[in-house]
């Protein structure tokens, strides 16, 4: 009977203690390993959780895990003025820091491009806008203006009013992580504008694009070369026109990427397009691209 008693009060202790014990008695080195399967914006919701959770969270293995291989390399770029050598980042007290920093949009060459990590999957991306490109007659009023919207990440974009030489160039020196990339034009036939409050496009001036097709070439430092045509359509609406993919085996050095777009038949004139900038996206991203 004293036996079966002694069975009894053991249970109840090892259930008393099964029943205090929680996620948050696991240890953070633990912790820190599921939390490094997870995404960037699932790491931060678990972080919530406990302190077991929050402190592991932060550790630096594995927020590193989730950086571009080549993320010093990117820091330097992005953050160094190479024109005085100043650095223009804080001190980082960590590598959840770094990804935070590297997450917003930063701007390099006068605000003319944008670099950020998406928070999703700590993949590279990059925007150039249509003031960091070469447009054939860009200072001539008669062609070309500038105007703002708040449909552009930049604030501006370039609006042709008439052209018969069509043509816009591009290239961009960088250090992308090892990965397939994809570039494309962000265009919109017709200027937009508000009226009492809704969005209406002004359609006047489209023309020409029906007659014959633009075409897209692209080139890289590593000898690839892609050349494609299509008809701009839709108008009214924001769209991204594939240039062309490219492929970063090697990160020793950066990549070049030489990139246009053209319609250079002159008997006739074409007009009445919204050129906002030039993207690059890990090629993963091609279905998440919004038309607006």
């Amino acid at each position: 009977m004293g036996s079966s008693f002694g069975k009894e009060a053991i249970g109840e202790k090892t259930l008393e203690m099964m029943n205090k014990t929680g996620l948050g008695d696991l240890p953070e080195s633990c912790v820190a390993m599921v939390l490094m399967n997870l995404d960037p914006q699932d790491i931060c919701k678990m972080a919530k959780l406990n302190k077991a959770f929050f402190g592991a969270s932060s550790a630096d293995f594995v927020w590193e895990s989730k950086l571009p291989s080549n993320y010093q390399q990117i820091i330097q770029k992005v953050f160094v003025n190479d024109a005085d050598n100043s650095d223009n980042f804080p001190d980082y007290s960590c590598k959840k820091d770094i990804y935070a920093s590297l997450s917003q949009f930063n701007s390099l060459d006068n605000g003319t491009k944008k670099v950020w990590l998406d928070k999703n999957t700590g993949g590279i991306c990059m925007a150039i806008s249509a003031k960091g490109l070469s447009i054939t007659g860009i200072d001539d009023r008669r062609y070309w203006k500038q105007i703002p919207t708040e449909e552009s990440r930049f604030s501006t974009v370039a609006y042709l009013q008439q052209i018969w030489w069509f043509e816009v160039t591009g290239e961009v020196k960088f250090p992308f992580p090892v990965g397939s990339y994809s570039v494309f034009f962000r265009l919109h036939l017709g200027k937009t504008y508000k009226k009492f409050g809704r969005r209406l496009c002004n359609t006047e001036q489209i023309h020409g694009w029906d007659i014959k097709p633009v075409h897209f070439q692209l080139s890289t430092s590593e000898g690839e070369r892609t050349v494609s045509q299509c008809s701009l359509e839709s108008p009214g609406k924001w769209l991204h026109y594939h240039i062309g993919d490219f492929v970063v085996e090697n990160t020793n050095v950066p990549t070049r990427v030489k990139f246009s777009m053209t319609q250079i038949d002159c008997t006739h004139t074409k007009g009445g397009l919204c050129v906002d900038s030039v993207v690059i996206y890990p090629s993963s991203f091609k279905g998440r691209l919004k038309r607006f």
